[in-house]
C-alpha cells in the first residue's frame, strides 16, 4: 500500500497527525506499506526569510484567537506525548527549504526521520527553519550527512519540484492538512484518531492501486 501524506512542517496538527498515524500502524500494521511525505505550503507567499511570529499570528488569527487555538493544541499534544513550546518560536518560516530536506532524506530512506526532526526542531526547540545552518543541523540529527545537506540547501535543487508539489495539492482540492491519500484513490484530511484511519487502510487493501500521484 502506498500512503502519501501532504503536510507542512509548521502545521501543529500535522505533528499530531503523525503521532496518531504511528499509533494506527502499531494497532493495525500494514505489510509492505510505502509511506511518502509530500510538500504542502500553508503560506506559499511567505518571504524567504520568514516573518516575526507575533506579526504573523496577529495578521492571520488575531492575538487572542491564536492563544485560544494554541491552548487547545497544547492539550491535545500532551495526550500524544508532544510538548509543544509555542513560546520558543520567534519566526514563522518559509518552508520550501524544509520540504527540500524531506526530499533529500527520501533519497536515502530517511524521510520519516527528517519529518520527525523538523517537527521537533520547530515546535519543541523553537529553531528557525528559515535558517539554513539550523536546517543542516536538523538534517544531521535525522541521519543525513550535514555537509551534504548544507551544500544541497545552498543550491536550487528541488526548489521547483517542491513548489510544484504544493501547487498540485491546492489544485487537487486539498485545503487542509495533514491529508492522507492511500493508493492514489482514497483520501482523508485532518489529524485523525487511529480508528479514523482504519477504513482508509481497508479500502486501499480492497482495490488495486491507481496511477501514482507522481
Amino acid at each position: 500500500m502506498q500512503l502519501d501524506i501532504f503536510s507542512d512542517v509548521i502545521c501543529p496538527w500535522c505533528y499530531i497527525g503523525k503521532r496518531r498515524l504511528e499509533r494506527a500502524l502499531a494497532e493495525r500494521p500494514q505489510p509492505d506499506l510505502a509511506l511518502r511525505w509530500r510538500a504542502f505550503q500553508l503560506n506559499p507567499d511567505m518571504p524567504a526569510a520568514g516573518m516575526e511570529r507575533l506579526a504573523y499570528l496577529t495578521a492571520k488569527f488575531g492575538h487572542a484567537r491564536a492563544e485560544q487555538i494554541y491552548t487547545t493544541i497544547r492539550q491535545v499534544g500532551e495526550l500524544e506525548g508532544i510538548p509543544f513550546r509555542f513560546d520558543r518560536i520567534e519566526r514563522t518560516p518559509n518552508t520550501v527549504d524544509a520540504h527540500r530536506l524531506i526530499r533529500l532524506a527520501g533519497m536515502v530512506g530517511l524521510q520519516d526521520q527528517m519529518v520527525e526532526q523538523l517537527f521537533q526542531a520547530y515546535f519543541v526547540d523553537g529553531r528557525n527553519l528559515s535558517d539554513r545552518q539550523a536546517l543542516a543541523d536538523v538534517a544531521g540529527a535525522a541521519g543525513v550527512d550535514r555537509s551534504e545537506a548544507s551544500e544541497y540547501l545552498a543550491s536550487t535543487a528541488n526548489v521547483a519540484e517542491v513548489r510544484a508539489e504544493s501547487d498540485f495539492a491546492y489544485k487537487a482540492g486539498i485545503t487542509g492538512v495533514p491529508c492522507f491519500i492511500a493508493n492514489g484513490q482514497y483520501a482523508i484530511s485532518g489529524a485523525q484518531e487511529p480508528e479514523g484511519l482504519f477504513p482508509l487502510f481497508d479500502l486501499a487493501r480492497q482495490r488495486e492501486p491507481a496511477a501514482s500521484l507522481g
